[in-house]
């Protein structure tokens, strides 16, 4: 790190820039409510007043510039319009759009004032045609992008005042001209980047940043403008922009902000993409050990062993990152979900892990989760009553029949519950949507790819559960079905014997056991199946995946005991991963059984987690063991794995002193955070999870 990026970097860790910050805008929603403004109006001038009272902050020898001093953005509507608004739509999350990847190559590129030019050449034949809505589309995107640009212009000559003629010649270039430079083209992402926060959009990810920002680093490598030193000092002041205003981006948790970037894989043309300004990603991400941007390496069975080491380098940072996925499975996956070949190959991480397109992308990939857990017990209340009132027992096929198809009825149910899907228009956001501002009054209109992921939450309770009831109640007749039904009502109590032994005895997801391994495999053939002929109000398909987001916890709370030997209330693990009570074998045994099914089946994302106590990293070989164990997942057929070095005894120090340990970064679920600045329950999780040896 150069000293001037350390001063830059000392600023930020220490949060001094934040002093700028100031709450300069009135309410808006009354006036807009009382106006009768239409949304779109009301999501233009908003932008407009924002932009336009931001202060222009130039920080101690930066070379990339912009900084939020407007913390909060004025509610656009009155809380009686939201609650009307919900009455007749489903609203996803916030109900802006989020967790998409934007085409910022393309403005970056071209310039904001080409694009300009195109959405007044629109805004001609909206008039011609007396298309009302869409000139008032067209409108906003204009008066969106003359806010900004007014922004940078105040940005220039706050940078002539302080004698910052280098600064001041790049913003006099970007984002108004297409950039010629690499630090042109990252201060033009910058601005970009900046303005979908400012419209109000959140989840913003980067995609692949060493793809489309490469012609420019070669350029200048070739030139002489710059050398690979140069060109690491600016990475890692880029880097550093992404750490400014992450606590002003909505989230479950702290950190959950999607600022998420993608290195390497396939290039849309077949070749490989993992270039010189990838490894210098990776050397900024490991120098600065900073949670953002969060890092996701594309890998596959032709990537070279320097590159999983390269990784694993990463990794022992305790970032909780890189984050692996397998194009030799997503790509195909991706395929068959009818995404064209050259898209897929293109395809990057949302804000955790859904694999989506870069700019012709309006999936929703997390608008639903389905609890896995939920729907057994269902059936084993159900199914099992005749157990409880004549103690007999269908057989373990009946039952898992019964199971995979309440899986199927599920999936169509919570399909049939998202209808009217309403959102706030995103006049800006569009500008970035593959390459093109569209005369619609939808963004998703100007999409290529508009489908849904769901969730699948709890994938080891269930499979736990089922090798459970098909060992004690069918197989060996042990345990009664009444029997089971009476604890799990009761929660175990008074049952220590029968806890201890479904808790700890029984089969468990994740000891490479093939009766077990394929369990899943049915389970999650299942989902797939449950899903497939499924199409959204919008023509898109929905997606399986195994990820579980927040749902580990949230899904969890409100669930009874289950026949793994969880109890009431206890977490599911995280994502695609064993139980947490599970005595398990080891790492290989693990990755034996979750790449035991089909993965390109459910191929909306959630990766294998795994935690490796952070001793394991000290030393080359052991290193080089983790490298090859990323390797043997990526062989076997593995889709996405996430990998985290923790210490149990560092993370109960950090609990009981959080001022020694403010630094402290672990892994949540798709996303980096600081330990301290999470909730208990979060924290208690993470520090349950097994740390594995190789």
């Amino acid at each position: 790190m150069t000293e001037r990026v350390r001063r830059l970097y000392d600023l930020i860790v220490a949060k001094e820039h934040r002093r700028y910050r100031h709450d300069a805008l009135a309410p808006m929603a009354e006036d807009f409510a009382r106006l009768k403004a239409p949304p779109l109006l009301r999501m233009a001038r908003r932008t407009a007043a924002v932009l336009q009272a931001e202060t222009a902050v130039i920080l101690p020898g930066e070379r990339i510039s912009f900084l939020r001093t407007v913390p909060k953005l004025p509610e656009l509507f009155a809380p009686g319009e939201w609650e009307e608004i919900r009455r007749g739509h489903f609203i996803h999350e916030l109900g802006y759009v989020c967790n998409i990847s934007p085409d910022y190559a393309s403005t970056i590129a071209l310039g904001l004032g080409a694009r300009r030019a195109e959405v007044e050449a629109r805004l001609r034949r909206a008039e011609a045609a007396a298309d009302a809505e869409g000139r008032l589309f067209l409108e906003s995107a204009i008066a969106e992008i003359d806010a900004l640009l007014d922004l940078v212009d105040r940005y220039r000559d706050e940078a002539l005042r302080q004698g910052r003629t280098d600064l001041a010649e790049t913003l006099e270039r970007v984002p108004r001209l297409g950039a010629r430079t690499f630090l042109e083209a990252l201060q033009a992402f910058r601005i970009l980047h900046f303005a979908l926060w400012c419209e109000g959009e959140y989840h913003n990810t980067v995609g692949r940043f060493d793809q489309y920002m490469w012609p420019y680093l070669e350029a200048d490598l070739a030139s002489g403008r710059l050398d690979e030193a140069g060109a690491l000092e600016l990475v890692e002041e880029f880097f550093l922009s992404f750490n400014r205003d992450s606590d002003l981006y909505p989230g479950v948790q702290q950190g959950d902000n999607g600022q998420s970037l993608v290195l390497g894989g396939m290039r849309a043309d077949g070749s490989e993409g993992f270039n010189l300004l990838s490894r210098l990603c990776l050397a900024a991400s490991k120098e600065l050990k900073l949670i953002d941007p969060k890092i996701n390496l594309r890998v596959g069975s032709a990537t070279p062993t320097e590159v999983y080491r390269l990784g694993t380098e990463l990794t022992a940072e305790g970032l909780g990152f890189p984050q692996y996925s397998n194009d030799d499975v997503v790509i195909p996956g991706l395929v068959d979900l009818g995404y064209a070949t050259r898209d897929a190959r293109d395809y990057v991480v949302a804000a955790c892990w859904e694999f989506i397109i870069p700019g012709k992308g309006m999936d929703i990939p997390n608008i639903a989760a389905l609890s896995f857990p939920e729907v057994l017990l269902r059936c084993a209340r159900r199914d099992l009553r005749v157990a409880r009132d004549l103690q007999v027992a269908p057989t373990f096929e009946a039952f898992f029949a019964s199971v995979k198809e309440e899986l199927k009825v599920e999936c169509s149910a919570i399909a049939g519950g998202i209808r009217n899907l309403w959102m706030i228009p995103a006049p800006f956001m569009s500008l970035l949507m593959d390459g093109r501002v569209e005369a619609a009054r939808d963004i998703s209109l100007g999409a290529t790819y508009n489908n849904f992921g769901f969730h699948g939450t709890g994938l080891s309770t269930c499979v736990d559960s089922l090798a459970a009831i098909r060992k004690y109640v069918f197989d060996e007749k042990s345990l009664g079905a009444a029997e089971l039904l009476e604890a799990l009502d009761r929660d175990f109590e008074g049952r220590d014997e029968l806890l201890a032994r479904l808790r700890y005895e029984a089969p468990k997801l994740g000891n490479g056991e093939s009766e077990v391994d394929d369990l899943a495999r049915q389970v999650l053939d299942a989902f797939a199946e449950g899903v497939a002929g499924l199409r959204n109000e919008r023509g898109g398909v929905i997606r399986a995946g195994t990820g579980s987001a927040m749902f580990y916890l949230w899904h969890a709370r409100g669930l009874g005991a289950t026949p793994d030997g969880r109890r009431s209330g206890e977490w599911f693990g995280a994502n695609y991963s064993p139980s947490i009570f599970a005595r398990l074998k080891g790492p290989l045994s693990i990755i034996k059984s979750f790449t035991a099914p089909d993965l390109g089946r459910v191929i909306n994302g959630g990766p294998l987690t795994m935690e490796f106590h952070s001793s394991l990293f000290d030393g080359e070989e052991s290193q080089n063991k983790v490298a090859e164990l990323v390797k043997l997942f990526v062989r076997r057929g593995g889709h996405q794995l996430q990998l985290n070095a923790v210490n149990r005894e560092q993370l109960l120090d950090a609990q009981r002193n959080p001022e020694a340990h403010r630094s402290l970064i672990v892994r949540v679920w798709g996303w980096s955070a600081y330990f301290v600045e999470l909730d208990r329950e979060y924290q208690d999780h993470i520090i349950a999870r097994q740390e594995y040896l190789v």
